[in-house]
């Protein structure tokens, strides 16, 4: 039997049973423990939760590595209040310790997989090994066009936001990791334009999301909706740049033209007050319910009581729930831009240009008559949405992708194309 290779794969953030960043983290990991010896270096307050998943469902080859910076260095630290300094002190201490760990066992690869955000740093491409960044995105902006309709907060937040980046590129640890890196997995296409900007010379656009095998059969047994009025649900935080406020102006023209029509909200944020108050003001409030905060079982059955999820963000490198809406068969409609962008196709929803608001908001109250007339391609993009999830976001397969990746770089960095143990592993593991 061949013998699998030593992969360390830093993970700041990383929790079973969790979505966004923790959830990335902690099923790169699960994946690559199928077929190789792995090494993680995670932050110490994870490790509770961590050691209670493995109580139940261990991991016998996965060492974990829990670090933190020392107290002196961390006092000032409260919830997000200096997170970004924080975690640089956390990278530059994962590196010293990566460094010993690859004098005590000669690791064969590194891979960062968390914090999912381009322009923070990672120092592991020093060591002597293949590294591999990401997915990681972050490069995704709110076009110009767009930022008028946000009031001074989101205006301001979107300048300092582009600002902090540029400002971050700078660095030559950044450009460091971007040259350094033998390959660089960008979640979107904006993204991708960054890391090359960087120096990146072998970039590959892979969404950091996907989906257990598990939930995707729960989320598949959802039925399709049968009678009641036709329902568009949007689902986030509610913040400016969530595009939430496009959204209702969408669903008020559309509502002009399908009169028995709902729109349901759930999330909650400081854009609420000005987002009930816009329905108002379009005189859709009837039509239109703000559900809050839900738990995640009451999530599903509001899911499962609407026909598409209407996801008008103007940068989101994530967005885990148009893979969810897919895979539970409801088509999607979003903008052009960022991780949805990625995800949807026309076989599994209506990707939207982003011009501007007029175009957009025009063509998202399209979409949503489009759909909401024609039952058959209702019908087939829902179908086409649940096989692609299970084609191309499905974590198993996911692994799968990362070991045969895994064993080209190391071939490359070895200047040959000949299979090597962890193929022959990958191999004799892949589902037909």
């Amino acid at each position: 039997m061949p013998s699998p290779l030593k992969i360390l794969i830093s993970a700041y953030a990383c929790e079973p049973g969790k979505g966004s960043e923790p959830g990335v983290g902690w099923n790169h990991v699960k994946q690559a423990a199928r077929f190789h010896d792995v090494w993680v270096m995670t932050r110490s307050n994870n490790r509770a939760v961590i050691e209670g998943a493995l109580a139940t469902d261990p991991m016998p080859n996965v060492r974990w590595i829990y670090l933190d910076v020392p107290r002196w260095a961390r006092f000032w630290k409260k919830g997000q209040r200096g997170i970004r300094l924080y975690y640089s002190l956390w990278q530059l201490a994962a590196y010293w310790k990566a460094r010993k760990l690859h004098r005590e066992i000669q690791l064969d690869l590194a891979h960062h997989v968390s914090f999912v955000s381009y322009w923070l740093p990672t120092f592991l491409p020093l060591l002597p090994i293949p590294f591999v960044w990401g997915p990681v995105g972050g490069g995704e902006s709110a076009p110009r066009s767009f930022r008028g309709a946000f009031d001074l907060r989101g205006r301001m937040y979107e300048s300092m936001r582009e600002f902090a980046r540029s400002l971050s590129e700078l660095s030559p640890f950044l450009r460091l990791a971007a040259r350094g890196s033998a390959i660089a997995l960008a979640a979107t296409k904006e993204t991708a334009a960054r890391l090359e900007a960087l120096g990146c010379t072998r970039i590959s656009i892979l969404a950091e999301a996907a989906l257990p095998a598990k939930e995707i059969d729960e989320l598949a047994a959802i039925p399709p909706r049968e009678g009641g009025p036709f329902r568009a649900l949007s689902l986030g935080r509610l913040l400016h740049w969530k595009g939430f406020a496009l959204g209702l102006r969408a669903f008020a023209r559309f509502q002009a033209r399908v009169p028995n029509a709902e729109y349901w909200l759930i999330g909650d944020g400081p854009e609420r007050p000005s987002l009930e108050r816009l329905s108002r003001e379009l005189g859709v409030e009837k039509k239109v319910v703000f559900w809050g905060k839900l738990s995640r079982n009451e999530v599903l059955e509001k899911l499962a009581a609407c026909d598409v999820l209407l996801f008008p963000s103007l940068h989101d490198s994530g967005g885990w729930v148009t893979l969810e809406a897919m895979a539970a068969g409801r088509p999607v409609i979003c903008l052009d831009l960022g991780g949805p962008a990625v995800r949807v196709t026309e076989a599994t929803g209506i990707k939207i240009p982003a011009i501007n608001p007029e175009q957009a908001t025009t063509d998202l109250a399209a979409a949503l008559e489009q759909l909401a007339r024609d039952p058959l391609r209702l019908a087939q993009l829902a179908g086409g949405g649940r096989r692609r999830v299970d084609q191309e976001f499905n974590w198993d397969r996911r692994g799968e992708h990362l070991a045969r990746l895994y064993v080209r770089l190391l071939n490359s960095a070895a200047g040959t194309s000949t299979v090597d143990r962890s193929e022959a592993v990958a191999a004799a593991r892949q589902e037909p």
